[in-house]
């Protein structure tokens, strides 16, 4: 019963079930060529693929894990297996044991890895979707709307589908914010924050929180602020969605929503 309603929730929301019914995951590839920055960067830059073996032209989305910047660990969401696209869930460098922008810089690596590589798996680099949870969204947003993490590796910012967060900071994170012996109570905007780089010309965006009085320490009205900047920019494919009575947790809820974007 319980696989039934699933199943009935997911058609409701619109998600595609693949006819593709073989899928391969590949586990710790490197998404820098040649790092330069010590064991570290060898050992926590690696990504996991997980893509259709029988499919093609199929979409891609890239996946950031949350962790507030100094935890967490990649994994590919159950939910997002057999609906006939590719996964790529990305590793990167944590506080402490680097600072800002390092955390940007590994995003914008493997978000280029994929834009160079995912073809040849099948994958349609014109179907690369950016996707997080909470500081993997900041990390989203970051390379999406400030386009010189990306042009590093001669991509542009707006090659990218579409950007898709669940409770994303859109304000200067507040590990960034920690580094600078700032509390986590200050807000601030700067240029590590996404809102600071709203521009009309930004891939579409969608905007997921858990509900207003519930969420993390403002990040309902973090993304609202964003949204509007964003308007205010003339940029035109946005949307905030509140989940509501969720709080900061809403992978479960959230990532439905997000494959339905993806569909459409």
């Amino acid at each position: 019963m319980k696989k039934l309603f699933h199943f009935i929730f997911m058609m409701v929301l619109g998600v595609s079930f693949a006819q593709s019914t073989s899928y391969k995951t590949i586990m710790d590839i490197p998404y820098y060529e040649n790092p330069v920055d010590g064991t570290y960067q060898k050992e926590r830059c690696k990504l996991d693929l997980y893509y259709s073996t029988d499919g093609e032209n199929f979409p891609t989305v890239i996946w950031f894990h949350g962790g507030g910047l100094k935890s967490g660990s990649k994994a590919i969401p159950e939910q997002f297996k057999e609906k006939g696209l590719a996964v790529v869930a990305v590793n990167y460098r944590l506080h402490p044991k680097v600072k800002a922008p390092k955390y940007i810089e590994d995003a914008a690596a493997a978000v280029a890895w994929v834009f160079k590589n995912i073809g040849q798996y099948g994958g349609d680099t014109s179907q690369i979707y950016v996707c997080g949870f909470s500081s993997g969204g900041y990390l989203s947003l970051m390379v999406s709307l400030d386009q010189k993490w990306l042009k590093k590796y001669k991509l542009e910012a707006n090659q990218i589908k579409g950007v898709i967060t669940l409770s994303a900071t859109t304000f200067t994170n507040h590990t960034i914010r920690k580094e600078y012996g700032m509390e986590i109570t200050q807000a601030l905007i700067d240029h590590y924050a996404p809102v600071y780089h709203a521009r009309g010309d930004a891939p579409p965006i969608t905007l997921i929180t858990g509900d207003r009085e519930k969420e993390f320490f403002g990040m309902y009205e973090e993304n609202a602020y964003l949204r509007r900047m964003l308007k205010i920019n003339c940029h035109q494919q946005n949307e905030l969605i509140e989940i509501g009575g969720y709080g900061h947790e809403i992978t479960e809820v959230g990532i439905p929503l997000l494959l339905k974007r993806v569909n459409r």
